[in-house]
């Protein structure tokens, strides 16, 4: 278990973290709301979108870690400042190469590449900011009490899936690149917020002066936060790619109105994601470890029903008790990671939590829709079954520390 640190940090850092998880997730999912229209507009097809949605998961998976590992050993504020800085970068390139394409679209190879490289840039930078910021928490704030202030950033993490879209969606109908540019802002108005109220407190490697810190994935202790984590970005991709197909094919919908009901499934995800995490806020005793048992149940049942939905509104109810779920879960897993290492093992810890959340991003998908192929119910009968196993898991683990 992890050790008091060697000298505290202010608690200021928590709500300039807050305001970042915030503005940039709202950046990430403006894209999500407007890569549609554009991929119609420059001529591409509906594969090039997939493809640079995976592009960007596997460079955070394959990068995260090395993030959370340099954050040891430069510190927090640097690595932050770092990726916030690189994320505004690429995506106002991006914004610009938008603007000019859809007023003379270029060739398809060109939208394409520069489209799938951009995007795989932004996951790059954006690696850096969920794992820096949770080891940044974990700094300021003991064991057994982090699991509110990780909701806290889970909190603003799901009111910006459901703003995001929204905003980028009404300025869209303004001007497509002017979403894009809004969007572009955020991350640069995340970053003066860092530079201004986030304290540069000492590395840990300069604190710690034992052996640096290396984080294997097969580390006995992460065993159940890693666990946790890929089989909750499994289960929430899965939902995120079939729903629009489910509701065109289960509900008997256009392909319109299957993309409004998709959008409404997913605003009732936000909707449960803020009130769960707001209840982890508030009984901040709860032992992270009961929070997965519970959370995974529960959202396991709400997945699992989906596959017996025969009208929108058991569709939208589906999906809000699956999500309350998953906001027991996701602040937990982080929370337990942070409790299970060393103080100058941190950084590392969330990188390695972080990493294991890009293999779920990017098998997730593939898994979803190959299953999809099969029957419409299988995938949500699936993410039910992986979400009862964890369940059981989580509770095997708690009792076993008791």
């Amino acid at each position: 278990m992890q050790t008091a640190a060697a000298s505290p940090r202010p608690a200021s850092a928590l709500p300039a973290l807050v305001f970042t998880a915030l503005v940039g997730t709202m950046a990430m999912m403006a894209f999500v709301a407007v890569v549609g229209p554009v991929v119609r507009l420059l001529g591409l097809a509906e594969w090039h979108a997939g493809l640079s949605v995976t592009a960007a998961g596997v460079l955070w998976m394959l990068s995260a870690r090395r993030w959370g590992h340099l954050s040891d050993r430069i510190g927090r504020r640097r690595v932050l400042l770092i990726g916030l800085a690189g994320y505004a970068v690429v995506y106002i390139a991006m914004a610009v190469f938008v603007d000019v394409a859809l007023r003379a679209p270029p060739a398809v190879f060109l939208s394409a590449t520069v489209l799938v490289a951009t995007r795989a840039l932004i996951g790059l930078c954006y690696a850096a900011i969920p794992p820096t910021a949770a080891a940044q928490v974990a700094d300021e704030i003991a064991p057994g009490a982090r699991g509110a202030a990780m909701a806290r950033l889970g909190t603003a993490n799901a009111v910006g899936m459901v703003v995001g879209p929204a905003a980028a969606g009404w300025l869209a109908f303004h001007g497509i690149a002017l979403a894009l540019y809004v969007a572009a802002l955020l991350p640069l108005l995340a970053l003066a917020v860092l530079w201004w109220r986030l304290p540069d407190a000492p590395a840990a490697d300069t604190v710690h002066h034992g052996p640096r810190a290396t984080m294997a994935l097969t580390d006995a202790r992460l065993r159940l936060p890693l666990c946790t984590v890929f089989a909750a970005m499994v289960s929430v991709t899965i939902a995120q790619v079939v729903v629009g197909f489910f509701a065109i094919d289960r509900l008997q919908l256009s392909p319109t109105d299957g993309a409004r009901v998709a959008g409404l499934a997913l605003t009732a995800v936000g909707a449960g994601l803020i009130v769960a995490q707001a209840l982890v806020m508030r009984l901040k005793t709860v032992p992270p470890a009961r929070w997965i048992v519970i959370g995974a149940l529960v959202s396991g049942i709400g997945f699992a029903s989906s596959a017996l939905v025969a009208l929108q509104w058991q569709l939208l109810l589906a999906y809000g008790v699956a999500a309350f779920g998953m906001g027991f879960v996701f602040p937990s897993f982080q929370a337990l990671a942070a409790d299970s290492v060393e103080a100058h093992e941190q950084g590392a810890a969330a990188g390695t939590v972080a990493a294991v959340q890009g293999m779920g991003m990017v098998a997730g998908p593939l898994l979803g829709t190959l299953l999809y192929r099969w029957s419409p119910s299988l995938p949500y009968l699936f993410v039910g079954t992986v979400l009862l196993a964890l369940s059981l898991v989580a509770a095997w683990h708690a009792r076993s520390v008791a």
